[in-house]
């Protein structure tokens, strides 16, 4: 998948893809401004669960052999003073010395678990990229590091979304169960159909919106920070890392 990847033969989102393997939000920010956002990580477990953090300069990561954080993500986007500039395919020339890479768990990795049991994964099924929310909930601050919490939606039906969480709560390291389901309005969230990322899926009638901690909250912490550089994954195109899922699951 990663050289899939590396060589620019994928370059849309990875859910889905390499079922079985974790994959992981990618932040990379300057030495100066990484403990900061390390204990912001450590102080918010649920959405930005930390995966492997990289020396600075170092761009080959434990959790992956032979892996270019630079090269191996499908999509990434470059941050100059929390504004967006723009999306692009490779980091390369954008890598510094001081550059501190961070993996951190994403929900993509618990799919497998959920469709091997047989509760739906509807942006799968529609071939879409999955729908993500900013919400009302401010996540602990750490410097001058904070984000409201981002989450990842899921319709299920009720009784599904009761085995979901029975499924997900195993996969600690990526986001574990849901925080929150039915009622959207209750966490700030005021219209399914434009998601602040990713892309709306087909509610049906009888599900309910089922919500997991995502990891674009660390994107939001990164940019928080208004650094002159902050790269992050874009939303959705993964990081695919040599773990696997049920290794890292709690028994």
């Amino acid at each position: 998948m990663r050289q899939e990847i590396r060589g620019g033969r994928w370059n849309g989102p990875t859910s889905g893809a390499a079922s079985g393997y974790v994959q992981a939000n990618l932040v990379m920010l300057p030495k100066d401004r990484a403990f900061d956002f390390l204990l912001f990580c450590t102080r918010n477990h649920k959405p930005c669960p930390v995966l492997d953090v990289l020396e600075p300069g170092n761009y080959s990561p434990g959790i992956a052999e032979g892996a270019d954080v630079r090269t191996d993500l499908p999509k990434y986007r470059i941050y100059r003073k929390g504004v967006l500039e723009k999306e692009v395919e490779e980091v390369s020339g954008l890598f510094q010395e001081d550059t501190v890479t961070f993996l951190l768990g994403c929900s993509f990795s618990f799919e497998k678990a959920l469709l091997a049991a047989g509760v739906p994964v509807r942006n799968i099924e529609e071939g879409k990229n999955v729908s993500m929310y900013i919400t009302n909930r401010e996540c602990r601050s750490a410097g001058e590091v904070s984000s409201k919490l981002v989450v990842s939606m899921r319709p299920m039906l009720p009784e599904q979304a009761v085995r979901a969480v029975q499924i997900t709560t195993r996969f600690h390291v990526t986001h574990g169960a849901p925080i929150h389901m039915g009622s959207p309005e209750a966490i700030g969230i005021d219209d399914l159909e434009n998601p602040d990322f990713g892309e709306p899926v087909t509610i049906r009638q009888g599900e309910i919106p089922v919500f997991w901690a995502c990891g674009v909250t660390s994107t939001l912490a990164a940019i928080s920070i208004k650094s002159p550089l902050v790269i992050t994954h874009a939303p959705g195109h993964m990081f695919v890392s040599d773990l696997l899922d049920e290794e890292m699951a709690i028994f």
